[in-house]
């Protein structure tokens, strides 16, 4: 009998420790923390496939190759890179965030009891919203950049779902109107030749565009992300300095 009493009372006590922990999650930092390793997974893993099939539908269908300058494959390469360096990036900036969403809450001082927040503490805060902010701007641009190539493939694709409008007339896409080429080089490919139908019954094409599309949304993800997290840390910093006794206390 009393070793069921004592069974039910751990069992009670871990379910209000389990309870009392839940409480004091920080929810919007943690919002924030998901929404971010999502949109970064989502912008790095389908642009960097996008880019892919961009080089394939490049050397495929448009004949473009590789020069000792810098090219546009050569540029591809560098992007991929870049994604590469994203993703590294913000894999520790999420972990950063989410360390400064938990330290501005009520479970620290739940834990280890009431303390001050020091002068040092305020300036990492506070370095830590510049940073968020930067971040807002870049991703807006990441955001507006990404727009472009599913605007020029949307155009593509869908001349190539119109191809019986578009019978009879002579149209061209023209690499040199993008700016991928000099003017010098005649990369293009008009209507009605075989490379054209070709590159329209690709699955190269389709697949490129949709994800393009999904890297943008992806973009757009990470934007959110970014405006959350820095609503977050602007309100508990407010709030942890106009306390009176400058005690963490927030719980966002």
């Amino acid at each position: 009998m009393e070793e069921n009493m004592e069974e039910g009372q751990n069992s009670k006590g871990c379910f209000e420790c389990c309870v009392k922990c839940l409480g004091v999650l920080p929810y919007a930092s943690l919002f924030a923390t998901i929404l971010l390793y999502a949109g970064v997974a989502l912008f790095c893993g389908c642009g960097h496939e996008a880019l892919s099939g961009t080089v394939t539908i490049l050397q495929n269908y448009f004949e473009v190759v590789r020069a000792e300058t810098l090219d546009v494959l050569t540029m591809i390469d560098i992007l991929k890179y870049v994604i590469y360096g994203v993703a590294a990036a913000f894999f520790v900036y999420g972990i950063l965030l989410m360390v400064e969403g938990f330290f501005t809450t009520g479970a620290i001082r739940d834990l280890y009891g009431d303390f001050k927040i020091t002068a040092c503490g305020r300036c990492v805060s506070a370095w830590f919203i510049m940073l968020t902010y930067i971040f807002f701007l870049a991703w807006l641009g990441v955001t507006a950049f990404t727009s472009l190539p599913v605007f020029m493939y949307f155009n593509i694709w869908t001349i190539c779902q119109n191809t019986t409008v578009v019978e009879g007339a002579n149209l061209c896409l023209d690499l040199r109107q993008f700016g991928m080429v000099t003017i010098g080089e005649e990369r293009k490919v008009c209507t009605g030749s075989e490379k054209f139908f070709k590159m329209c019954e690709s699955n190269e094409l389709d697949m490129t565009f949709h994800l393009f599309v999904c890297a943008l949304a992806g973009a757009g993800a990470a934007v959110i992300a970014m405006a959350s997290a820095a609503t977050v840390l602007i309100r508990n910093n407010v709030l942890l300095t106009s306390q009176s006794l400058g005690k963490y206390c927030t719980r966002f």
